[in-house]
């Protein structure tokens, strides 16, 4: 009782104070300086605002959580239309209309590598209808190879929803090589060092760094040739103008089956399912260390919600589970590997460690 008329006495003088008092300006400080006490009764309604606040804003989170998706969805693809990237996300979005009940779209954003669509992704609305089908190349290999030049940080930008498909690469050769398999062909190169020439899509893509990585456990040199897509690669090696290539089953299975290309093997650890007649990298002994696929996966603006990311990942691995989409997706050339969120995340890393050191050993920069 003592406290609330000590509080209450200022108001009591500004209340009862003259014209001259408050021209003076006794009173109005008094008022001021019990306005801005605080009070007990005050503490209790500013802290009751907080929690209130606090509660709307967590109600307001778990409602748009359940109510995902609420609207279109789009899949930004950091590549051109038509090619392997554009093609396994459209195959994906068709799926999880089925599942959503909602319309989404594709936006093909190509240039720089793939890092202007994942920049694009990193800089929208962190809602959940904003996402990236990317690759290893703009989520897990380009901070090695422009170091200092990208925009965002992938580790921290943007936030790993799944794997949705593994692609192996299969290493092609023309057919007049004269080398049957990888052991032949590691003989062939220490006896004719300097002559053979691979070609790749670009710098610093998976392609690139699976022949660096071969040079690397093999201990030869062979030439990188850079071509801007995979199908004047494939017609010069055909054509004898390049010897080899290390490019995905998709591209490369016409030229395979019309004998204009002999497949030596595929860069998974193991055989792929959809071609398992032939042997992997590492199936030689001196090779056994030799695991590098190109991959692609589904990824958010980071500040995405919990549980918006959660609902995501869920609809995606039972997408990848229906057997229709797993024989279109190895049409393609891959395999259906989903995974949960951290199981993404910690497969990512892993990763990065091995493209790292893949190229700092080869020294690639943007120029080679």
């Amino acid at each position: 009782m003592n406290t609330i008329r000590r509080n209450a006495l200022p108001i009591l003088v500004a209340a009862t104070a003259g014209p001259r008092d408050w021209r003076d300006g006794h009173a109005r400080r008094h008022l001021q300086a019990a306005v801005s006490r605080p009070t007990p009764l005050r503490a209790s309604r500013v802290l009751l605002s907080g929690l209130i606040a606090g509660a709307s804003l967590l109600a307001g989170g778990i409602a748009a959580a359940q109510d995902y998706p609420a609207k279109t969805i789009t899949i930004v693809v950091p590549f051109s239309a038509g090619g392997g990237v554009d093609n396994i996300a459209r195959l994906l979005a068709e799926q999880l209309r089925t599942t959503f009940k909602q319309t989404i779209v594709i936006d093909n954003k190509p240039g720089a590598s793939g890092m202007l669509g994942a920049q694009a992704v990193v800089k929208a609305a962190p809602d959940g209808y904003t996402l990236l089908l990317g690759s290893a190349g703009e989520t897990a290999i380009n901070p090695f190879v422009y170091k200092g030049r990208m925009q965002y940080a992938p580790e921290k930008d943007l936030a790993p929803i799944t794997l949705v498909t593994r692609v192996p690469n299969v290493l092609v050769a023309n057919p007049s090589l004269p080398v049957k398999n990888v052991e032949e062909l590691i003989a062939y190169a220490k006896k004719n060092p300097g002559k053979l020439s691979y070609a790749t899509s670009g710098v610093g893509n998976p392609q690139h760094l699976n022949g660096e990585l071969f040079n690397s456990l093999a201990g030869i040199q062979m030439n990188h040739i850079l071509y801007k897509g995979s199908a004047g690669q494939l017609v010069d090696v055909a054509g004898g103008n390049v010897d080899l290539s290390f490019v995905s089953m998709a591209g490369a299975t016409p030229f395979i089956k019309g004998g204009r290309l002999k497949a030596l093997a595929v860069t998974s650890a193991k055989r792929a399912s959809f071609a398992p007649d032939i042997p992997t990298i590492a199936e030689y002994k001196p090779m056994a260390a030799y695991n590098l696929d190109n991959w692609f996966g589904l990824f958010a603006p980071a500040k995405t919600p919990a549980d918006v990311q959660q609902k995501l990942n869920t609809a995606v691995t039972q997408a990848l589970r229906d057997p229709g989409l797993a024989k279109k997706l190895s049409d393609q050339g891959g395999e259906p590997a989903p995974m949960t969120i951290d199981q993404f995340r910690s497969f990512i890393k892993a990763e990065s460690v091995q493209y790292g050191r893949i190229v700092e050993a080869a020294k690639i920069t943007p120029e080679n």
